[in-house]
């Protein structure tokens, strides 16, 4: 039995909006003890009916009627129509509170959910219509009747769900989810051009009930639904229904019972998709997925079994696009997500929504090559997947904001005041999408700070965080690599955070993260470049006013072609005066842009993403007299062999040992403490799978001078460098970082005295 307290505490998606052309006031239902309603005024917002039916019992042609959330016990049934240009249309609020529930849900009391009978023109959106004992929503020789975002609960074994009955034509149910007892949807003989559309499907029967069934029912289509059958057939058109369309649905037959191997016992009747004879001649399939783990037939054409595509497609000249697979996406870790669903489906099959199951877009996943028709990226089956991150396009380095002369500002020159904040819109820049980009990366730069403070860089619509991506003394110029979520409107803000006092602040954009560019490939920690020892170049450290060209291409693990990017790990060190480092695409002139900013002894990095030209990178080192050494570890590449997507989230602060207490992957609260020297951090990342991390790492309090190394738990810690620092210093860096197969990242404190670690978590890589 489904109790009304239950279900009225289901939210639903509506889809779509309301056709009708208002030709009179609208219609209001609210049973609600507060709402004053009575089933004997006119149904206005401020005395609504009280029951559904009333106001369906008063509307006219081009009315709407509204019905707030609430559970309506009574047996809706619907005579009266519209018109064609002015339909009669009927919308159940949803909410995070509840649903508009229509139906009897006390056993004993059989009836319909909602009985649409003798009405045409017709529009239902958003409702859950219930039935303990009949079917929960039935169409009796009804015309041109839409039915979208409204979930049937309830009936009984060999009860359909839904059910078209005979004298019935047009009739559209789609956008739901349906979990029946017995079949989902049938069709009765006589009804025509009946349209089941972008339904998610699983039986709750425990077997042997078809899903949907269409006998003797003409013009049937079968489009976008997500089947499970539970070792029943998935989609039959019996008898003569004729002039079918079965498209874009994705079909498992398998026992749910017997997973992980979903084989039906010997007998069942677990055939995908089954075709009459007299149905044959003119019926259209393809573009489906039907799964084959139940061991029985995907197909039954004119009578005649095919357990595989080929065989079916050489018989009946059918589903030249269809996939005989598994449906599930599985999770390896080493190749990218693979299922014959996603981006593939036919945009052109008739009855299909603008939007899916749950009103969720179709998007675009940037590993899965697009292979469908129309855009090429909308899925099968019911469900639009989501749960794929973005892939990056690298761009500049080019300056976009720098508030001591107005870039990104709109023209005002003046720092940034501790305590305030300044908003730049990356969908202004000129290369960057106006909409779609999920992440940037940049080098921000803050110099001439009047006082010491804290910059946090945040997606511009929400909260300002606990984190942070640059700490300075004052005086000091600092950099640091910043890889931030974009908010809804384009923007992302920076804020400084301190007692009081001014700073510039610069931003040089990297690239930008969306549906389309590289994905990535974290490599290493492998050090590519070091001036001291002769790695990569020359034994030598660089004379100001000199370039390095350094070959990243076919070195370290990077591929020999196709790599449009690098992210290295920079340090500069043996600094005999102060100067600036900038890395940009090879061959190209220096922008005007700097990556790493030092004084005379510093020892400084800084993470760098960069263009990759002719396989090559370049390091400018720039500034008055002097020399430096500079050292480039390779963090990972972008490039057409990438098999990772970036998520950004975020920003939030995952660990600071000086508050000594942290969650584990288990939720579970740990001591954390200093770290001691020579000693490792090692850090859960978090339950989700990813392949790299991107954090903000920041030392404070060290008692001596040392280097951080982040490497992946469960192998060799490399010998690389993350952050430098000496005694006293408080000092960020973003660190690009593979995860262990445990899910866990290590942190090396290299030096001969204690020091704090802070851990800000800004995204993840994962295939």
């Amino acid at each position: 039995m489904f109790g009304a307290a239950f279900l009225a505490g289901l939210a639903v998606p509506v889809i779509g909006t309301a056709s009708a052309h208002a030709m009179g006031t609208d219609l209001y239902v609210n049973n609600s003890s507060v709402s004053h309603c009575t089933n004997s005024g006119s149904g206005t917002k401020t005395a609504p009916y009280c029951s559904v039916q009333a106001a369906a019992d008063a509307a006219v042609p081009g009315q709407t009627v509204h019905v707030a959330v609430g559970d309506y016990r009574e047996h809706l049934t619907l005579t009266r129509s519209g018109t064609t240009a002015a339909p009669i249309t009927f919308i159940g609020a949803t909410s995070d509170d509840g649903s508009a529930v229509v139906g009897m849900s006390d056993a004993g009391h059989p009836g319909h959910g909602l009985l649409v009978s003798g009405a045409q023109h017709i529009r239902i959106k958003g409702f859950q219509f219930v039935s303990d004992e009949d079917e929960p929503a039935l169409f009796d020789h009804a015309t041109d009747v839409s039915v979208i975002g409204s979930f049937p609960w309830g009936g009984g074994a060999g009860t359909a769900a839904v059910r078209v009955g005979t004298g019935s034509d047009r009739v559209t149910f789609g956008g739901s989810e349906l979990n029946p007892i017995g079949p989902a949807v049938v069709i009765e003989q006589g009804a025509s051009n009946t349209v089941v559309t972008t339904n998610d499907i699983i039986s709750n029967s425990g077997g042997s009930d078809p899903q949907i069934v269409a006998t003797g029912a003409p013009g049937t289509t079968v489009v976008g639904n997500t089947i499970s059958s539970n070792c029943g057939g998935g989609v039959i058109l019996d008898g003569a229904s004729t002039g079918a369309v079965v498209e874009n649905n994705v079909i498992d037959t398998g026992d749910d019972s017997d997973y992980p191997t979903l084989r039906c016992p010997a007998g069942s009747k677990d055939t995908g998709i089954s075709v009459s004879a007299q149905a044959a001649a003119d019926t259209r399939v393809d573009y489906n997925v039907v799964s084959p783990t139940s061991g029985g037939p995907a197909y039954a054409w004119a009578g005649t079994p095919y357990t595989t595509r080929p065989a079916f497609t050489a018989a009946s000249g059918q589903g030249a696009h269809d996939f005989v697979s598994d449906p599930t996406i599985p999770w390896k870790g080493t190749a990218p997500r693979t299922a014959a669903w996603v981006d593939s489906a036919d945009e052109n099959a008739p009855g299909l929504l603008d939007a899916d199951a749950w009103g969720w877009p179709a998007q675009d996943d940037p590993l899965v090559p697009n292979t469908g028709t129309g855009s090429g990226f909308r899925d099968r089956g019911a469900e639009e997947y989501q749960d794929f991150g973005s892939v990056f396009t690298p761009t500049g380095p080019t300056r976009v904001l720098d508030t001591r002369d107005g870039t990104g500002t709109g023209g005002t020159a003046a720092p940034l005041r501790i305590g305030g904040t300044v908003n730049l819109k990356l969908s202004d820049i000129t290369g960057v999408p106006a909409t779609g980009v999920t992440a940037v990366t940049m080098n921000v730069t803050v110099t001439r700070p009047t006082s010491s403070g804290v910059l946090t860089v945040y997606p511009h619509d929400q909260a300002k965080p606990i984190a942070s991506n640059l700490n300075w003394a004052a005086g000091r110029t600092v950099a640091n690599l910043v890889t931030v979520p974009v908010g809804a409107d384009g923007t992302v803000s920076f804020s400084a955070n301190g007692v009081a006092g001014t700073v510039d602040v610069v931003a040089d954009l990297a690239g930008y993260y969306s549906a389309k560019g590289s994905p990535f490939s974290p490599a290493g920690p492998t050090r590519l470049l070091d001036t001291r020892k002769g790695i990569g170049t020359a034994r030598a450290p660089v004379t100001l006013g000199h370039t390095v060209d350094l070959q990243v291409a076919g070195v370290g693990g990077v591929p020999s072609t196709g790599v449009t990017a690098v992210t290295l790990n920079v340090t500069v060190a043996d600094t005999t005066s102060g100067g600036v480092l900038t890395v940009y695409p090879h061959g190209q002139t220096p922008p005007t842009a700097s990556n790493v900013n030092w004084t005379a002894g510093a020892v400084v990095p800084n993470v760098v993403t960069v263009p990759v030209v002719d396989g090559k990178v370049s390091f400018f080192v720039h500034g008055g007299t002097g020399k430096a050494d500079v050292i480039a570890d390779l963090a990972g590449y972008y490039g057409a062999s990438g098999k990772n997507s970036y998520r950004a989230e975020g920003p939030w602060r995952l660990m600071d040992t000086r508050k000594d207490t942290y969650l584990d992957e288990g939720m579970t609260l740990r001591k954390a403490g200093v770290v001691p020297q020579g000693g490792d951090l090692t850090v859960p990342m978090g339950p989700v799978p990813m392949s790299a991390v991107v954090l903000n790492v920041t030392v404070t309090a060290p008692t001596a001078a040392g280097v951080l190394t982040a490497y992946p738990s469960g192998t060799p810690r490399p010998a690389t460098s993350n952050l430098n620092w000496v005694k006293g210093q408080t000092v960020a860096n973003q660190v690009i970082v593979p995860v262990g197969k445990d899910g866990k990242v290590v942190f090396h404190n290299g030096s001969s005295g204690t020091v704090h670690i802070v851990i800000d978590y800004f995204g993840r890589q994962s295939i």
